[in-house]
């Protein structure tokens, strides 16, 4: 499964439709990922400023299954899918509900999968990422 996250919809996440609206389930990944990446000890300020690199995301794929909808709970899930030398392939998943202890059954309402590259900050360009960080995602 990998780390879940809980997020609730709020009134400024969803279109005139009432359904959150499709690229906020981006917004959703995004902060799975940080926390996974907190809850792991690696925080995004400090390691740029220890490493002078920083994560950027440099592709998605998404595929939306069934809409969320305004005050649902949902579990928006990270884990490594693959790791190279400069960047990280991240699968991830927004599910129905918020219980953790049957992720297994709950109904997926979007899944993706999101390619983030490892840069110098100052000049964006690709760089190695550090063995440690790697070994820390593993």
């Amino acid at each position: 499964m990998g780390f879940a996250f809980p997020i609730r919809v709020y009134w400024e996440d969803t279109d005139a439709g009432g359904i959150v609206f499709y690229a906020n389930y981006l917004k959703f990944m995004e902060r799975a990922r940080t926390e996974w990446l907190r809850a792991l000890g690696i925080g995004q300020r400090t390691l740029k400023a220890d490493t002078g690199c920083m994560f950027v995301v440099t592709d998605t794929s998404l595929r939306y299954l069934q809409p969320a909808r305004l005050d649902d709970e949902l579990l928006v899930t990270a884990r490594l899918e693959q790791s190279g030398r400069a960047s990280l392939t991240i699968g991830q998943q927004v599910l129905a509900g918020t219980d953790r202890a049957d992720i297994a059954s709950s109904t997926v309402l979007c899944e993706g999968r999101i390619r983030i590259s490892w840069v110098n900050a100052e000049t964006l360009k690709p760089a190695r990422i550090p063995p440690t960080l790697l070994e820390a995602l593993k």
